[in-house]
């Protein structure tokens, strides 16, 4: 049981089939107005099933696991929503997934609903389509190794990821503070989310052109502004860490998102790979050390 009231566990189809419909009917027929018959397929006999239930024993989320590798039919009662238990189902599924040894799984989120899943490392795959009459996205999550980052909506996804993932530090390295990437608005909510979750957070900000970033005025400069005991910025002065052209997101969960080139969005992530996110960090803390308190852009009036 979690302090929030309710359990997460993985389920007997055949014995729970009832009291996981009844969630995921209520959800999808009664609310979104799904057809019945398209609710229970051919694959639920066969998928790895998860239900929660409260403190009294009543059923109030449930999901699936398909053989195929695909999270779905994610329901949780309007009640139970904003409290944790969605999260709390997603990693269910994904612990299952990874204990079979699986490098990939994949889901279909409906539009509203991307964000949530884009914070726990999902990036969107392909266009958005329709399913069961609702607009839909196809998004996966890696299990193992690195992924490569070739678009903008996965630059912004991972972004996100990285700083929803953080627990006390996260670490950023880019030239000017990656227009079109930091301010974009999941990225700056998951930025703002961090920084006002708890006190004991730290974000450590290293740029190389804070004139340039005063001129374009980012809307990260608002957080910076109004969050001085979590952002620290500093300039890199060194002449080697000035002609440095990659950039780097990296936080205390092991996870990274890596560009050689700090233009551009292509590049690897990888999320719970301390190997990895150690060494650069370590770097990054030796730039931080060599480079200058870059205090106009913390005091500049927006």
């Amino acid at each position: 049981m979690t302090a929030s009231g309710f359990h997460v566990d993985v389920v007997d189809y055949p014995a729970q089939h009832e009291a996981l419909h009844r969630v995921r009917s209520a959800v999808f027929v009664d609310e979104q107005q799904v057809p019945a018959e398209l609710e229970i397929d051919a694959l639920d006999p066969l998928s790895v099933h998860i239900l929660a239930r409260d403190a009294g024993g009543s059923p109030i989320g449930a999901g699936r696991l398909t053989p195929d590798g695909r999270i779905g039919r994610m329901a949780v009662l309007a009640a139970w929503r904003g409290k944790g238990l969605g999260e709390a189902l997603l990693l269910a599924l994904v612990d299952q997934a990874r204990a079979r040894g699986w490098r990939e799984v994949a889901l279909h989120a409906q539009l509203p609903a991307r964000v949530f899943y884009t914070r726990q490392g999902f990036l969107p795959d392909g266009e958005v389509f329709e399913e069961a009459g609702i607009a839909h996205q196809h998004m996966r999550l890696a299990l193992s190794g690195p992924v490569a980052i070739a678009r903008a909506d996965e630059a912004v996804a991972i972004t996100t990821a990285l700083v929803h993932r953080a627990r006390r530090q996260l670490w950023i390295h880019s030239r000017q503070l990656d227009p079109g990437l930091l301010d974009a608005p999941p990225v700056l909510e998951a930025l703002r989310r961090y920084a006002t979750a708890r006190h004991d957070k730290q974000a450590w900000l290293i740029v190389h052109d804070s004139a340039a970033i005063r001129q374009a005025g980012s809307p990260v400069l608002g957080l910076l502004q109004r969050l001085p005991s979590v952002f620290r910025v500093r300039e890199v002065s060194d002449p080697i860490d000035r002609a440095t052209a990659s950039a780097c997101l990296l936080n205390d969960a092991g996870d990274y998102y890596f560009r050689l080139n700090g233009h551009r969005f292509d590049g690897e992530a990888g999320l719970s790979r301390q190997a990895r996110s150690r060494p650069l960090q370590e770097g990054l803390q030796r730039v931080w050390e060599r480079s200058r308190d870059c205090s106009e852009l913390r005091a500049l009036g927006l």
